[in-house]
């Protein structure tokens, strides 16, 4: 598809916002369908009964990878010029950030995505975390925040191991990483297979991941033809969530871009479909310990998503689709330390209140 016929109509920072809406929407849409969520993939994997939860997050992780080296192997995106390769990251802020988040997401019951999707169809909860979680992200961003996450960043940089793409480093072809791939997306059937997976919430979860390699190649397509240079991107939270925050808030006028249309994308698709669907019902907090709990989630993974350069999605698929390295420690990270907190605060014989299970 070439993306010449929108450029001659619409200027570069209209049709990359249109282009981020889109894939928005779509993501959004599926993402709810499928109840894709990381916090629920992980609780299944450390109470030692992998159920639908998890079976949903390996689908939408492998059709990630796997879209997006096909599209590495046809030769449809130059994805070295990605942010996560082209880039020094930071090795140390991704271990950190990502303990941090991972923590933060057992607390709010959902990570950045989740929360956005959740909010668009009724949840209040997740609607106040996620503005607690997209302020605390634009201040440690541009904010108070900053210097701390830039001392605590600077630690290991992916400059000092040769870089940060993980292919190049380990000398895997695009070939490994696309077998690599398909071999999650097995296991993620086979486990879809023995669990109460319906056939529309696979499809939905896997389209979610094919979300990713579409934003791949609109955005690397942008960077090929526009004038002005273009971030090549694909969906991610932390850094839109911010950034939309500060459009909201600033003067009519501000710049658009990729990441202004991602988010009221993702909502607004989130809400079409549970609307569609007759899922939309208004969910508030059970009481004021549940709430402290959430709003401190919530804080601790915008700080920690912005530290580890990246969310769930960003780091854990987005990230990861690429092979990047500080994906992979972000990713590792995360696991480790929501099942930790799941067990620690949960787990070990816990069962949640009703109303917070209805909620979820």
């Amino acid at each position: 598809m070439d993306l010449a016929f929108l450029l001659d109509r619409f200027s570069e920072p209209a049709v990359l916002a249109l282009g981020g809406l889109a894939v928005g929407l779509l993501f959004g849409a599926f993402a709810q369908q499928s109840r894709f969520c990381l916090r629920a993939a992980v609780v299944e994997f450390v109470d030692g009964a992998p159920g639908p939860k998890l079976a949903i997050w390996l689908l939408t992780f492998s059709a990630a990878v796997l879209g997006t080296q096909m599209l590495v192997l046809a030769d449809q995106a130059q994805l070295s010029e990605a942010r996560q390769i082209a880039s020094p990251q930071s090795l140390s802020g991704a271990a950190l950030g990502g303990l941090m988040f991972g923590a933060g997401m057992v607390l709010a019951r959902g990570c950045a995505s989740r929360l956005l999707v959740l909010s668009a169809t009724g949840n209040l909860r997740a609607l106040l975390s996620g503005l607690v979680f997209a302020v605390v992200a634009q201040a440690s961003l541009r904010g108070i925040l900053r210097p701390m996450r830039e001392w605590l960043a600077a630690g290991f940089i992916t400059n000092e191991i040769g870089g940060n793409d993980l292919l190049v480093f380990t000398g895997a072809s695009t070939e490994w990483a696309i077998g690599f791939a398909l071999l999650w997306l097995v296991a993620g059937l086979l486990v879809a297979s023995r669990v109460r997976v319906t056939t529309w919430q696979a499809v939905a979860a896997c389209l979610a991941g094919l979300v990713v390699p579409f934003a791949w190649w609109f955005t690397a397509s942008m960077a090929a033809q526009a004038f002005d240079p273009v971030q090549v991107e694909a969906v991610t939270f932390t850094g839109p969530s911010a950034d939309t925050l500060m459009l909201v808030l600033s003067p009519p006028g501000g710049v658009l871009d990729f990441d202004v249309g991602l988010v009221p994308g993702v909502f607004l698709g989130s809400a079409l479909a549970a609307l569609m669907a007759r899922e939309w019902r208004i969910v508030g907090f059970h009481d004021g310990p549940s709430m402290r709990r959430y709003l401190l989630g919530a804080a601790l993974m915008g700080f920690g998503g912005m530290l580890a350069g990246g969310c769930a999605v960003g780091a854990g698929i987005t990230g990861a689709s690429v092979f990047a390295v500080t994906a992979w420690v972000a990713l590792s990270a995360i696991w480790l330390s929501a099942g930790m907190t799941h067990y620690l605060i949960d787990g070990r014989g816990k069962t949640a209140a009703p109303s917070t299970v209805a909620a979820e």
